[in-house]
């Protein structure tokens, strides 16, 4: 005989207050479990189709491992010295480039450009902002990347931990349906083959449209000459994930510095132009069609309102586990809606009616 709704109503709310108060005073020592258990997801797939080329599961992971372990050493050898030496350097010319700024409009609209006007000592104190702010942003992010990500965590907890997870994905999977409640286990199966589906979509679509976008963007500026092309390709591949927002940054911020780079040289800014124009095309008519498909089921507005909440409650750890709470949210919001709609609470008198009808 099942529980009464009201008992498991109270163990499921007790089970979800013991996941919370944990993730709150054990953060950063679930940390590199999270990411490792992130990086398994992710992987997840390319070992199971490894496994179908006739690989084992444990020589499958053993390959993932060793591809993912020579991409890190080359970007940490390659690429991350060069992106953090291009954001301090643009955090240091950004003075100069409002300087020109507002030289090109004193030139052009003169009466705006008065020493005593609001746009003149807005673009001084932006400028100096941005220079003085801008440093210390960067010294405490890399500061408190360094004090939470420490290097035992990054080289040794988070590899380990993503490759067993990933070695044992299969039988963890089987072992958690074997252990759902019986009276339970059809609708959460199908509770869960939702979620998984729309962080599918999400996550490792997613991701792959942004680490693409990204890299696109970068070495394409580069190859321009633009002289923050990575930092650009960086962000406007971060940001990727919400529509639009992405080419609208990297494109605002890209036109921009190649403006006052390239000014007088057309062709050059139109190049740059024509970069953030194609990456459109690409992602609109190539990349999210194949790799994230028509329906991804989060919604931009929820997913940053998650990332806010999560963020602000439990710092970088909540930012990893905004997305999939959000989506099973989304998900569980949408199955209890589907309940209502077929419900006598939202039905009322009308299903008696047409009973006698």
């Amino acid at each position: 005989m099942a529980l009464p709704v009201r008992d498991q109503l109270k163990y499921w709310s007790l089970a979800a207050v013991i996941f919370f108060v944990a993730l709150w005073y054990l953060g950063d020592i679930m940390l590199p479990f999270i990411l490792g258990g992130a990086i398994a997801y992710f992987l997840d797939p390319v070992a199971d189709r490894l496994e179908n080329m006739g690989f084992s599961r444990t020589t499958a992971t053993v390959i993932i491992t060793l591809v993912c372990l020579l991409t890190f050493v080359i970007a940490i050898l390659a690429v991350v010295p060069t992106l953090i030496n291009q954001a301090v350097a643009l955090v240091e010319v950004m003075p100069e480039l409002f300087s020109d700024l507002r030289n090109f409009v004193a030139a052009k609209l003169p009466s705006l450009s008065q020493p005593d006007s609001v746009i003149h000592k807005s673009l001084a104190s932006l400028g100096a902002m941005v220079q003085e702010r801008g440093g210390e942003l960067l010294s405490g992010v890399l500061n408190s990347a360094l004090s939470v990500i420490n290097i035992v965590m990054l080289l040794v907890i988070v590899p380990v931990v993503a490759f067993y997870l990933l070695l044992d994905w299969d039988n963890m999977v089987a072992e958690i349906d074997r252990l759902l409640p019986r009276d339970h286990a059809p609708v959460i199966r199908l509770l869960a083959h939702d979620i998984n589906l729309t962080l599918a979509s999400f996550v490792r679509g997613m991701g792959t449209v942004c680490l693409i976008l990204g890299t696109y963007y970068a070495v394409a500026l580069m190859v321009v000459g633009l002289q923050f092309g990575l930092v650009v390709g960086f962000i406007a591949g971060l940001v990727t994930f919400i529509p639009y927002l992405g080419a609208l940054i990297g494109g605002a911020l890209a036109i921009g510095l190649a403006l006052f780079q390239f000014w007088g040289d057309w062709l050059s800014i139109g190049l740059v132009a024509g970069i953030f124009a194609v990456g459109q095309v690409i992602e609109g008519n190539v990349l999210t069609p194949k790799l994230v498909g028509s329906s991804v089921g989060l919604h931009p507005v929820w997913l940053l309102l998650a990332l806010s909440v999560f963020g602000a409650l439990f710092g970088f750890v909540g930012m990893l586990i905004a997305v999939p709470v959000a989506a099973s949210i989304g998900v569980l919001a949408r199955f209890f809606t589907g309940q209502y709609m077929t419900s006598r609470l939202y039905l009322g008198l009308s299903v008696d009616q047409q009973d006698k009808d």
